[in-house]
């Protein structure tokens, strides 16, 4: 395993590289030394001709300082406020920083909606390609001024995971306060070992994380292994690493045994499916019979109105919906050719029955195989 993490970091040559707020704040707000010192560190993987794309939290400790608050506040609203007030200086500080090094930076803030609509999706790809091809850094973060609960990444480390789609990343490295994952939470058992290669395809891999989020972060271990599995679904390893460490950025691509290496999955989905899978939020979902589940998983076939259940929700035609198997755990997802009204009134049908049942019959498929994806885990 150890050659295969030497030749994955030797071939990557685009990472996305997320700094959560445990690393980038203190006691007193920003850490500005900190920051200086990972701009250097960043600067010299881009010397190396490596392009970063960087993912920022940060905006809200920023703004608890400026404003004097002790704590994050609970509400929306107070929440958003202190992000505003934050941003601005959570981008001074990179822009400070990276200048040293004479690389100029870009902010980009992003919403759920803003990767789900596929127009806006290739949209900000462009603009990321044209940052990259200019040699400006990105600086990316969640628009915690505007996003309401529906818009929400959730957190930065599913939005790392995502813009490693919109970029065609090689590898992920997700920065924390810890110096990887352990075999067990550390915080209960202090002799938990450290895990260096992991196999993301490892069914144990959940339950070797800890639960409980930092103090100002949204996350935890559990949010960075989901964030390194859906990564994993697009053939990208990803590297949880501590980056508190002084020159952990060189260390990892000097090849020392530094944070926790994660194979990705040899199998990897398109960049559409991804897109569908995990930017797409559904509208609805469609509980399938156990030989509808087996010809979506295993034969690679459409979805058919003889093998659908019930439907849940109330959807249009076109939308995204979640594919349950009889058992109710969600297996898929895919675009509807029909609204939830009509499926109710075709489902158990053969298809040439559908014009009988509707007045007539646009599609034979109610989720054709083209505009569907299982989920990696099912496959």
């Amino acid at each position: 395993m150890a050659e295969e993490r030497a030749a994955h970091l030797a071939k990557a040559k685009r990472l996305v590289i997320k700094l959560g707020s445990a690393v980038l704040t203190g006691p007193e707000g920003l850490n500005g030394p900190l920051i200086q010192r990972l701009a250097g560190e960043i600067a010299g993987l881009i010397r190396q001709e490596r392009q970063v794309v960087l993912v920022s939290s940060g905006a809200v400790a920023a703004g608890l300082k400026k404003l004097g608050l002790s704590e994050r506040p609970q509400g929306i609203p107070q929440v958003q406020a202190v992000a505003a007030a934050g941003q601005s200086i959570l981008m001074y500080a990179y822009e400070e920083a990276f200048a040293l090094y004479g690389l100029k930076v870009a902010q980009i803030l992003l919403t759920h909606d803003d990767l789900a609509a596929r127009t806006r999706f290739l949209n900000a790809r462009n603009t990321l390609f044209a940052l990259l091809q200019w040699g400006v850094l990105p600086v990316i973060n969640e628009n915690d001024t505007v996003a309401t609960e529906e818009l929400k990444f959730g957190d930065n480390d599913h939005l790392a995971a995502l813009i490693c789609n919109l970029v065609a990343a090689d590898l992920l490295i997700l920065l924390t306060n810890t110096d990887g994952l352990y075999a067990r939470d550390p915080r209960e058992d202090p002799a938990a070992p450290l895990l260096h290669v992991v196999d993301t395809s490892d069914p144990r891999l959940l339950a070797a994380a800890g639960r409980r989020p930092g103090r100002l972060g949204r996350g935890g271990m559990v949010s960075k292994l989901q964030a390194v599995k859906k990564a994993a679904g697009l053939g990208i390893p990803s590297l949880i690493a501590n980056g508190l460490t002084p020159g952990i950025l060189p260390a990892i691509f000097a090849g020392e045994e530094v944070g926790t290496f994660f194979l990705p999955q040899a199998q990897r989905m398109k960049s559409r499916q991804y897109w569908l899978a995990y930017n797409v939020s559904p509208e609805g979902a469609i509980l399938v019979d156990e030989g509808a589940r087996e010809a979506l998983v295993h034969a690679g076939k459409s979805l058919l109105p003889a093998g659908i259940l019930e439907v849940f929700g109330g959807f249009r035609k076109g939308a995204a919906v979640t594919l349950l198997d009889p058992e109710g755990h969600a297996f898929a997802v895919g675009l509807s050719n029909y609204s939830s009204r009509d499926i109710n009134r075709i489902k158990g049908k053969k298809t040439q029955e559908i014009a009988q049942a509707l007045g007539h019959k646009d599609y034979d498929e109610v989720i054709h195989r083209d505009n569907l994806v299982v989920f990696p885990e099912f496959v």
